[in-house]
């Protein structure tokens, strides 16, 4: 970014070729050399003159080298500098690792589809795609962290074994020492006298034990001594799912505040948003500009419809304040606008059903035309723990959605009551006994309390403008996938 600076000067540079190719009649190696560290590359011409040439000719994509050379504009179109290595005195070309079977490079200079390239995860960092990716995953992140640091919350470490399912879903993996090795007999597990059960008293830690879906109910614990704090970190769910938009293994961002009711929760997650959106849009751009790029090469390549302009997009919902609907004002715009013939849904809906992708994003780009907090959710469609309004059918809950995307957050006020909380753990057929200590909280100086939990690769989707979840993660993880 700072190119001027260097400007005829002699630098050295480390990295890997994209290309090596040779030129004018082999007395010049043209090297697009890449460190990882942005989308672009820099073009090394190396002399002839240069003591190793004749090894340089010899080398292909992927080697690696270190290199001391002059910086000059370039006269090529699309670079301003290139790296001129053609003094034998001061300058130096070192091979330090070269492609041994550039015939079988699983990444030659053809491109791959995205499919292609999570069958090689281990190598896809390499590519200008992924590695865009893993380059603003790397400033989210730090953005999340920066946010709440701010304003002062206190991030927790939740444990990721859990004896509870926060969700109610039961779509957890068990964490378990009594299975037998690999090819040993089932006939060693442990059983329950006279029972055909299995014997947890014998487990590693004496009860059934699963990863977590959720690091929420253990950091409102914290939340309720520390007031507002937040859990950034690894979750599960077992749930045999293999759309774009789901994975087994996933990372959540979940703040809590204390003392704080349901506006104040828009007014956080709005703000962290925004926040979020402007880090990258002040600080990313290169990267943003390229991943536009590729996402109409994409468009054109698959003959498809060229998509929205994802810089744009997200312009307007870090720019845009967030408008509120209540479930009950959107379920009645979408089913009056489909009567009117305004719109044709795939999915029916009707009041007390979850709104499908399709209904959100409607609301969002339609008829909003910018993002949306829908609050207010009929209790029989959300968890056990969000409070319930004073109709008695609605609870405080709220989902923020976004255009192009759908919903990026969800979260709500918590049930402070312990009568009523309860009462929702009685009709979820859940058992109370496992959530003993969350109950405590309701015992002992209960406060009003509310958060939000955001799924960190959606986040990352929306300001990518990637639509498989797969690829905005390292190593996916989802049904009959977990290698690497």
């Amino acid at each position: 970014k700072n190119y001027e600076s260097y400007m005829d000067k002699e630098v050295t540079v480390a990295g890997w070729a994209r290309t090596c190719r040779p030129q004018a009649k082999e007395t010049l190696v043209f090297i697009e050399l890449t460190d990882g560290t942005t989308p672009g590359s820099l073009q090394v011409v190396v002399d002839q003159t240069m003591p190793n040439f004749k090894e340089c000719v010899k080398c292909d994509v992927a080697t690696s080298f270190r290199i001391t050379g002059k910086v000059v504009k370039s006269p090529a179109k699309g670079q301003n500098i290139e790296l001129q290595v053609n003094n034998a005195e001061s300058h130096l070309v070192k091979i330090l690792g070269v492609n041994s079977d550039p015939k079988f490079y699983p990444l030659a200079k053809k491109g791959h589809t995205y499919e292609t390239l999570r069958e090689i995860a281990h190598l896809r960092p390499r590519t200008r795609f992924i590695g865009s990716i893993a380059r603003i995953r790397n400033a989210l992140a730090f953005a999340t962290h920066l946010y709440f640091q701010n304003r002062g919350f206190l991030y927790v470490h939740t444990p990721i074994v859990t004896a509870s399912d926060c969700e109610g879903a039961g779509e957890m993996f068990q964490v378990t020492t009594l299975l037998p090795e690999h090819n040993k007999s089932i006939k060693e597990v442990p059983l329950v006298d006279k029972k055909d059960v299995v014997d947890y008293n014998k487990d590693f830690f004496k009860a059934p034990a699963y990863l977590t879906v959720s690091g929420q109910l253990a950091v409102e614990n914290y939340c309720c001594a520390l007031s507002n704090v937040y859990t950034f970190g690894p979750t599960f769910r077992a749930e045999k799912s293999n759309t774009s938009r789901h994975l087994a293994e996933f990372w959540m961002i979940e703040p809590e505040m204390a003392f704080a009711d349901l506006q104040d929760n828009f007014e956080l997650a709005e703000g962290y948003l925004r926040f979020c959106l402007q880090y990258i849009l002040q600080n990313y751009m290169d990267e943003l500009e390229y991943l536009e790029k590729e996402h109409e090469r994409k468009a054109k390549e698959d003959k498809k419809t060229p998509p929205p302009s994802l810089i744009a997009n997200l312009k307007l919902v870090a720019g845009t304040p967030f408008k509120k609907l209540t479930y009950t004002e959107g379920v009645e715009i979408c089913l009056q606008d489909e009567k009117d013939g305004k719109v044709k849904f795939e999915n029916k809906l009707s009041w007390g059903v979850d709104l499908n992708s399709e209904h959100e994003r409607y609301l969002a780009e339609q008829v909003v035309k910018g993002p949306v907090i829908l609050y207010n959710y009929p209790k029989d469609i959300k968890a056990f723990y969000m409070k319930l309004n004073e109709d008695e059918k609605t609870v405080q809950a709220m989902d923020i959605l976004i255009p192009q995307i759908g919903e990026v957050i969800g979260g709500s006020v918590r049930e402070d009551n312990l009568e009523r909380l309860d009462k929702r753990i009685d009709e979820m057929k859940l058992d109370k006994e496992s959530y003993w200590w969350y109950r405590d909280l309701r015992k002992y100086g209960s406060v009003p309390h509310c958060g939000f939990g955001l799924g960190f690769e959606r986040l990352i989707m929306m300001v990518t403008g990637v639509e498989n979840i797969r690829d905005v993660i390292p190593y996916p993880r989802y049904p009959g996938h977990a290698e690497f």
